[in-house]
């Protein structure tokens, strides 16, 4: 690996880090910079997300002031995201990829719908809670949808944030920002149980110079990312979200369309 081939995955890894902590999706910059190095497609993917797990860190913690008071929902969410990222990184070492493929783009479009109409669910939601506080069907949906973000997390990695903002923004009581706090610590959560995964069963899949090199800029990136997102009003982190969803939705449909 040259020069120019570090310092493309070095400003990728700081792009990559910054977006994740904001909103998500950050590995459809790093990832299409690996393909385009010539490295196979497999071997980007368990690389890219080990090296993501620095920026996962210095993200949650530049949102730790948002993680206030939301213990009870990592308590219940955490395990979920566990098990998804579990499932998702036996699939990427047992499916062939086109079938997250041809299904990504469709989470895609869901989660952007979810953030779109998020406070109209969320008023809906928080409605049928207060004339029915005994009724836990909306945290089985959340936590179910939160495994399944999990799954598509440890598979693919790529806007497995703009899912759980989708997501968390509805089920989840409290503000966008802490939302985005959790999603930071879920996210955070499927990578390093993917990581793992990739070091018990994978490790030849490993390409540790390319971890190094995300690992640094993203970590660097996590910090600026908090640093942003947190001061963006609810409006304005929802367009952002929407925007880099449609981003992260045209990739995957060029990447279809190419196979």
């Amino acid at each position: 690996m040259n020069t120019l081939d570090s310092f493309l995955i070095l400003l990728g890894g700081l792009w990559a880090g910054t977006i994740n902590t904001v909103v998500g999706s950050g590995t459809l910059v790093t990832f299409p910079i690996l393909i385009a190095l010539g490295i196979a497609p497999v071997m980007a993917v368990v690389s890219n997300a080990m090296g993501l797990i620095a920026g996962g860190i210095s993200g949650t913690w530049g949102y730790r002031h948002e993680l206030l008071g939301m213990g009870r929902n990592l308590a219940r969410l955490m395990p979920a995201s566990l098990l998804g990222g579990i499932t998702g990184a036996y699939l990427l070492l047992h499916l062939p990829e086109t079938v997250f493929s041809v299904v990504a783009p469709l989470l895609i479009v869901l989660a952007l719908l979810l953030v779109i109409f998020q406070p109209r669910l969320q008023a809906v939601i928080k409605a049928r809670r207060e004339s029915n506080p005994s009724a836990r069907s909306h945290d089985l949906a959340m936590m179910i949808l939160v495994y399944l973000a999990g799954v598509y997390g440890g598979y693919f990695v790529a806007a497995q944030g703009v899912l759980l903002v989708g997501i968390l923004g509805i089920f989840m009581s409290g503000t966008l920002q802490n939302a985005n706090a959790v999603k930071n610590v879920l996210s955070l959560t499927v990578n390093v149980v993917a990581a793992i995964s990739y070091l018990l069963f994978a490790p030849e899949k490993i390409i540790w110079v390319v971890v190094g090199l995300i690992a640094v800029s993203s970590l660097i990136g996590g910090f600026i990312g908090a640093k942003i997102g947190r001061k963006l009003p609810p409006l304005v982190l929802r367009s952002v979200i929407v925007t880099l969803g449609l981003v992260a939705l045209y990739f995957m449909i060029a990447k279809l369309l190419a196979l």
